[in-house]
């Protein structure tokens, strides 16, 4: 069922244009290639040269806000691609009035459409959606084609990180990662709330307070 859009979508989105850097129309895929090019570098965006953090599937954007609160020496994009949830990110973000944190509001396979190769540091992905595996895999935001997305996203060295409470879906990810020449690494299947730069959002908490263990792992192109 397609989602109710919010009352005042459209002019609750005029009042955060000054970070969400794009919002992706329902004509996206009738433009040409040449149109579907906006892409912005680092210090377009940001004004600096800080290694850039990209967090895809935001959802109401407590997690990058409270990363970005933390690492103000880091920047980061959150990307979600329903308006009616990424405005609510927005909203809050610019209460916590954050000059390293900016929103896209996109699908996550039109990256390369936004930013340029080889400009991410580090790709988050936080509780993603387990999409069914025998029907569903290829939506899976660890599938083969978003893995070669993230080789050409990458810096030499980029790490992507992920999240979930769905073990069947983690330990697919692990296969998935070493099919499509990734390494894992910091691999736990029960991931403590204190871990280093570990940020417990209002979804994450939720979850640990229903005892389900939270895994976690890192990855990079295998060298």
């Amino acid at each position: 069922m397609r989602m109710r859009l919010k009352k005042h979508l459209d002019e609750r989105i005029l009042h955060v244009n000054d970070i969400l850097l794009a919002r992706e129309g329902d004509d996206f895929y009738k433009l040409t290639d040449e149109e579907k090019n906006f892409v912005k570098t680092v210090s377009e965006i940001f004004g600096n040269g800080n290694d850039l953090y990209l967090e895809l599937g935001c959802g109401k954007g407590a997690f990058a806000i409270a990363s970005a609160t933390q690492h103000p020496e880091r920047n980061y994009i959150a990307v979600e691609k329903l308006s009616n949830v990424i405005v609510v990110a927005c909203e809050n973000a610019v209460k916590a009035n954050l000059p390293n944190l900016r929103f896209i509001n996109c699908r996550a396979e039109n990256m390369l459409c936004y930013l340029p190769e080889h400009s991410v540091k580090q790709i988050i992905l936080n509780f993603s959606c387990p999409f069914p595996k025998k029907t569903y895999a290829n939506r899976r935001l660890t599938s083969k084609n978003y893995l070669e997305l993230y080789k050409r996203l990458l810096v030499k060295d980029g790490i992507i990180s992920q999240k979930t409470d769905n073990l069947d879906f983690f330990e697919w990810s692990i296969e998935s990662f070493a099919q499509n020449g990734f390494e894992t690494f910091d691999v736990t299947y029960d991931l403590p709330a204190d871990a280093p730069d570990n940020v417990v959002t209002e979804y994450e908490a939720k979850f640990r307070m229903q005892y389900q263990k939270i895994y976690a792992l890192r990855a990079r192109v295998a060298r």
